[in-house]
């Protein structure tokens, strides 16, 4: 197995739209976002399960074999799996990682592991913008017949209900990493996942009513030998702006030479300066997919 290859360590910044994501029923109707608490202050989160499973459905549609989907209408949460994990024979496999705990699964598949990590890592899409407690309200109306007279198809209250919804007005920006040793195994599928990342959508819990594109506005990345970022991998502020990109332009900081930024920080970037960083070595993109797509050939070619 090849071992010289890179890392990438990368940030996306999202667009900003309403979320509503994460929409799951409790008392009253109340449908939460979750949050964290920094700096005194509530900040709404996408989890990178979410983000992963949405991948494994970009992947599919994108013609890649695929062990495991979602299934939607079953009582509760299920996925089907098409046979016992196999990182050779299934990217999702492959690049997500998987657990097998069933004795018997494991006992009957002796020659493959029952687990594995994932090749892709990734942390939560926090906001760029603090929860301001907005809310919506929407009436859930009653199922019944005309005229009131007979028996419904369905019934799934005796009442009218008014829902709560908590919506955020944000962009979003999650770090993911993926390591050139991990990688090597199959670096077609790797090349693949960027590719994903660049279109990522569909990433919502409201039971798919939500959509709210995860798909890079700008990307600020480093391909390196180096095994850590070295920058502040949640480095966006409210106005879209990386500040570590600053460093760049010190001697003895980072090296300009290992970084990309791509899509609308480039575009919007003072020329002088981008020029500036660019004679040190930065590559800009103006699409911030063609900038996924030139990490893959930088790391791994």
């Amino acid at each position: 197995m090849t071992t010289n290859k890179k890392n990438i360590f990368a940030t996306v910044l999202t667009y900003a739209a309403p979320s509503s994501n994460y929409r799951g029923e409790s008392e009253e109707n109340r449908t939460v976002l979750q949050k964290i608490t920094r700096d005194g202050k509530e900040w709404t989160v996408i989890s990178p399960e979410s983000m992963r499973n949405a991948l494994r459905e970009v992947l599919a549609a994108k013609g890649l074999p695929m062990n495991r989907r979602r299934l939607h209408d079953e009582d509760q949460l299920a996925v089907e799996y098409k046979s016992f994990p196999d990182a050779s024979a299934y990217a999702d496999d492959f690049l997500f990682g998987f657990m097998v705990a069933d004795n018997d699964a494991i006992k009957k598949n002796k020659s493959k592991p029952a687990k594995r990590d994932s090749v892709l890592r990734m942390n939560l899409a926090v906001a760029l913008s603090p929860y301001r407690f907005d809310a919506t309200f929407h009436q859930s109306p009653l199922s019944t017949t005309e005229g009131g007279k007979g028996t419904p198809p369905f019934k799934n209250a005796s009442t009218s209900a008014l829902v709560h919804r908590e919506v955020a007005h944000t962009a979003y920006q999650y770090p993911f990493a993926l390591s050139g040793h991990d990688c090597a195994g199959n670096l077609g599928w790797c090349k693949a996942l960027l590719a994903g990342i660049g279109e990522l959508s569909n990433v919502a819990g409201g039971h798919a009513r939500s959509y709210f594109e995860m798909a890079p506005k700008s990307v600020v990345a480093r391909v390196t030998k180096s095994l850590v970022a070295g920058f502040d991998t949640y480095g966006f502020d409210a106005e879209g702006q990386f500040a570590e990109l600053s460093r760049l332009e010190a001697e003895d900081d980072l090296p300009a030479a290992e970084f990309f930024v791509g899509g609308e920080i480039a575009r919007a970037m003072n020329p002088e300066r981008r020029t500036a960083l660019a004679a040190k070595g930065v590559r800009f993109f103006d699409n911030p997919q063609a900038l996924l797509a030139a990490l893959g050939e930088a790391a791994w070619s």
